[in-house]
């Protein structure tokens, strides 16, 4: 009986063994699956689909509602697969890139838009003997219009390109068209790379011998050396015996060309002469007209000064170089260059030529006359006249007037230094091209000075 209990005791110890055996097994398979499922690589995630919004939309898109990720596809632990979502906040900022309004907000409800008109004011400083003056700044400067003190929101001193219209006058006497044509080799130095130049010429009418082109071109040199005139002889008005072409015994051979004409007689007339100068003015300022922003707009005059037989006015042509910020600058040549013309020029005989009006354009528009005698002074002021200009300072101002307001608007540019002569238009008519949209400027932005 004993050896019966000491099997069954060690048969239950076996199988208490095994039991614990089987136990420390089961625990040992989950850290070997583990290490097993760690050598084996991931799954490669899913690839992004590419940038689709490279182009800007013709109106800003709505952004759509993020695509959620589906959970798991299964248990097992796969990873799971969606597309790539894109947040509104992502739109909104490309959006912005791309130039679009950004969406509407609260404070885009409460900005003031209102319509004003932009101008600016070209103006030349001078000492008591005729030098520029350099080194001003805007705390120098004050500009009026209509009387009223203007906030100043820009001041320069740097130079702007020019688009300038040559007028060219072939109705002067031959000698002085001889002195003109000798010059201008020398007109083309003046000028920069960046400026454009057109040429017009008129005697009795005017012709425009080129549009706008490069200032260095050789185009611009042809066009000049073509637009040299051979002026006009001075007229003798007598009639009689002495007027016509074959005369026999005081009369002429062919009565039927002169009937009734008396033999000795002898009589003085006025000789017609036509100077379309106002008509040229005109023609260059609408040709400088489509000028490009940015550009000084110039009508340049090589001329006597005469005028007589034009069909616009010269109020007509100052009011439209007015509206177009337009300043004509002339070298007066001929006998209206000699010291004390345009003093008697002031004691004008009604129903006679205007011996020289240039002056008047000048001052109206804020330019300047060079009267030069010489040939060598003619080839200076060319020179001189385009130094002065690209040695303006600009000042520009928002108007208080009304847009509405077409009437005609006096400035003033005053300089807080004695002794100093300021050189500018004295007025200006407003255009649609002044008018511009301004927004009020936030506080964490300083106002311009």
């Amino acid at each position: 009986m004993k050896l019966g209990k000491q099997k069954i005791w060690v048969g239950g110890l076996a199988m208490a063994l095994a039991a614990v055996g089987g136990r420390a097994m089961a625990q040992s398979a989950p850290a070997e699956t583990q290490l097993a499922d760690q050598s084996v690589p991931n799954a490669p995630q899913p690839q992004m689909l590419p940038n689709l919004h490279s182009m800007t939309p013709v109106a800003a898109a709505v952004p759509a509602a993020p695509v959620a990720a589906p959970k798991a596809a299964s248990a097992s632990g796969g990873p799971g697969s969606s597309l790539p979502s894109t947040s509104a906040a992502a739109v909104q900022a490309e959006d912005q890139n791309q130039g679009l309004p950004p969406a509407s907000t609260a404070s885009a409800a409460n900005t003031l838009s209102v319509n004003v008109q932009y101008h600016q004011i070209p103006f030349t400083v001078k000492d008591s003997k005729g030098h520029l003056v350099p080194g001003l700044t805007w705390r120098d400067v004050r500009v009026y219009e209509n009387g009223l003190l203007q906030h100043t929101v820009l001041f320069t001193t740097d130079p702007f390109p020019l688009s300038v219209a040559l007028v060219i006058d072939q109705s002067v006497t031959h000698d002085t068209m001889e002195k003109i044509n000798d010059s201008l080799a020398a007109l083309q130095g003046a000028f920069s790379p960046y400026d454009e130049v057109s040429v017009f010429t008129f005697n009795n009418g005017v012709k425009m011998q080129t549009a706008a082109t490069a200032a260095q071109s050789a185009r611009l040199g042809a066009v000049l050396e073509a637009s040299k005139g051979v002026g006009r002889d001075p007229l003798m008005g007598m009639t009689g015996p002495l007027s016509h072409g074959s005369v026999i015994n005081n009369m002429p051979i062919d009565g039927v060309t002169d009937p009734g004409h008396q033999p000795g007689s002898l009589a003085f007339t006025v000789p017609r002469e036509y100077h379309t100068l106002n008509d040229a003015i005109l023609e260059a300022a609408q040709q400088v007209a489509t000028a490009g922003r940015g550009r000084r707009r110039i009508v340049y005059v090589i001329s006597d000064g005469k005028e007589y037989g034009s069909k616009a006015t010269q109020k007509e042509v100052i009011k439209y170089l007015l509206t177009n910020n337009i300043t004509v600058w002339a070298t007066v040549v001929g006998e209206s260059a000699i010291w004390g013309a345009g003093f008697v020029d002031r004691m004008h005989l009604p129903l006679t030529m205007r011996d020289d009006v240039l002056p008047k354009y000048t001052a109206a528009t804020g330019g300047q006359t060079d009267p030069e005698f010489r040939p060598k002074g003619i080839q200076n002021s060319f020179a001189s006249i385009t130094n002065e200009v690209r040695a303006q300072y600009t000042v520009g101002y928002y108007t208080h007037e009304s847009p509405f307001n077409e009437s005609y608007r006096k400035t003033e540019v005053r300089v807080l230094k004695p002794g100093l002569t300021i050189i500018c238009r004295d007025g200006y008519y407003p255009s649609a091209a002044d008018n511009t949209r301004a927004r009020p400027v936030s506080a964490s932005q300083p106002a311009p000075q």
